[in-house]
C-alpha cells in the first residue's frame, strides 16, 4: 500500500524515472486555442504562454489540455492534437520552454485523448453551442454505439477495425510524444470521452467483444494502456485518468473503477488522477471544496495504487491536508492556477517550504504570506 508522505505537499515524489520536487502540479485544462488560420491541431503561442506561466510559476508537473490522438477525436476543431510529425514539433518548443525556465525542474507531460460522441462540438465560450456543422468544419463523431450526448448529434457506432484503428492511433501518439521531448503521458479515460464511453454501463451497450460485461466494456482502455506502455521508454511514467463515478443510478461507482485501475497498474500505469463524471448528460454533482477527493483515497485505499486528487482544492492548506492525510500522493489544480500561476511559490511561503524563483521574478519573492 502506497504511505502518507510525512512532507506533506512539498516532499519529492518518483515516478519510475521521473523525478518530482514537490507534489503539486497542473491538471490538464482545454483551452480551445487553434486558430482558424493555424492547421488542425497545431498548439500556437497561447498554448507556450498558458503552460510556460505555470513553469516559471514553481509547479512540479504540467499535464497540457486532452490533446486529440486523430483529428475525429477532437472536443472542438480549436483542440490540439498529436497525429501529425507537424504537431509533435511545434509541442517540442513548449516542452523546451518548460524545461529551461521551469523554477522547480519542472516536468511536462501530454494527456492523450480521444472525445469519441462528445467531439466536433463549439467552445464553451462560443456564441454557439452543440455540435458543430460540417460547413463549419465539425464532422461525424464515434463512439461505442450510436446513443448521443445530450443534444449533440448522434455518433456512429464503432466497428472492429474502427476501434483497432484508435487503439493504432493511441500508440502512435504516444511515439510522437516521446519523440517530442514529453517526460511522461497521460491516458484521458475520463469526463465521458471515448474510453470512459465504453468504460461506462450506461453507455456502451454492446454484445460484442467490446462491451457487456465489464471485463469487456473495460477492454478498449486496457488495450490502449498496453499500446501506449509498449512504446515509451521503461523510465517514462504513465498516468491514467478515470472518472470514479457516473454520479448516475446504474453508472460506474468507485469500486468498479477499482478494479479496472488494478488492471491498468499490472499492465504499467504508475499514478491514476481520480476525477468523476461527465459520461450522462444533466445529472446532478454536488460541488464544494474538495468534493473529488474521497474518490482518489478510496481508490488508492482500495488498490494501493498511488493518485492524484483533483476538483476545487484551492488553498495550500488544503491541498497539503490532502497529501498528509493519505487521501492522494499528489495534488492537482486548474482555476487555482488560473487565477495565480505562481501558485506554487505562495504555498512554499504559507507551508514553510523553500522554493526557488525565476531569477528574473527574485524581486517578487516573498517572506511573509501573500
Amino acid at each position: 500500500m502506497a504511505q502518507s508522505p510525512a512532507g506533506g505537499l512539498f516532499e519529492p515524489i518518483r515516478l519510475r524515472g521521473m523525478p518530482l520536487a514537490h507534489r503539486g502540479w497542473v491538471a490538464p485544462m482545454c483551452q480551445y486555442s487553434v486558430r482558424r488560420d493555424d492547421a488542425p491541431g497545431m498548439p500556437n503561442d497561447w498554448h507556450l504562454m498558458h503552460l510556460g506561466q505555470f513553469a516559471a510559476g514553481g509547479a512540479a508537473l504540467i499535464l497540457t489540455e486532452a490533446t486529440a490522438v486523430n483529428a475525429i477525436g477532437r472536443i472542438s476543431p480549436q483542440d490540439t492534437g498529436i497525429w501529425t510529425d507537424a504537431q509533435a514539433q511545434t509541442w517540442s518548443r513548449i516542452i523546451e520552454f518548460v524545461h529551461r525556465y521551469g523554477s522547480a525542474d519542472t516536468k511536462i507531460g501530454i494527456q492523450l485523448a480521444h472525445a469519441g460522441r462528445k467531439a466536433s462540438t463549439y467552445p464553451p465560450f462560443a456564441r454557439e453551442s452543440g455540435s458543430v456543422p460540417h460547413a463549419e468544419g465539425g464532422w461525424r463523431a464515434v463512439a461505442p454505439t450510436t446513443g448521443a450526448f445530450g443534444r449533440y448529434d448522434a455518433p456512429s457506432a464503432l466497428d472492429e477495425a474502427g476501434i483497432r484503428q484508435i487503439v493504432s492511433d493511441f500508440r502512435d501518439a504516444a511515439a510522437r510524444a516521446v519523440w517530442a521531448g514529453f517526460d511522461t503521458i497521460e491516458i484521458h479515460g475520463a469526463h465521458g470521452y471515448l474510453l470512459h464511453q465504453f468504460l461506462s454501463p450506461l453507455i456502451n451497450t454492446r454484445t460484442d467483444e467490446w462491451g457487456g460485461s465489464a471485463a469487456k466494456r473495460a477492454r478498449l482502455l486496457l488495450e490502449v494502456v498496453d499500446a501506449v506502455r509498449g512504446v515509451i521508454p521503461d523510465a517514462m511514467p504513465l498516468l491514467l485518468r478515470v472518472s470514479a463515478s457516473d454520479w448516475a443510478d446504474g453508472g460506474l461507482e468507485p469500486e468498479a473503477v477499482a478494479d479496472v485501475v488494478s488492471q491498468a497498474a499490472a499492465r504499467g500505469v504508475d499514478l491514476v488522477d481520480v476525477s468523476s463524471g461527465g459520461a450522462v448528460h444533466g445529472v446532478n454533482i454536488p460541488l464544494g471544496p474538495g468534493y473529488q477527493v474521497p474518490f482518489a483515497a478510496a481508490i488508492r485505499r482500495q488498490t494501493g495504487v498511488p493518485t492524484g486528487a483533483v476538483g476545487l482544492i484551492t488553498t495550500p492548506a488544503q491541498a497539503d491536508t490532502v497529501i498528509r492525510d493519505g487521501s492522494a500522493d499528489a495534488v492537482l489544480l486548474a482555476r487555482a492556477a488560473l487565477r495565480d500561476p505562481h501558485w506554487w511559490q505562495r504555498a512554499a511561503v504559507e507551508l514553510g517550504h523553500d522554493l526557488a524563483w525565476a531569477p528574473q521574478y527574485e524581486r517578487a519573492a516573498v517572506t511573509e504570506n501573500y
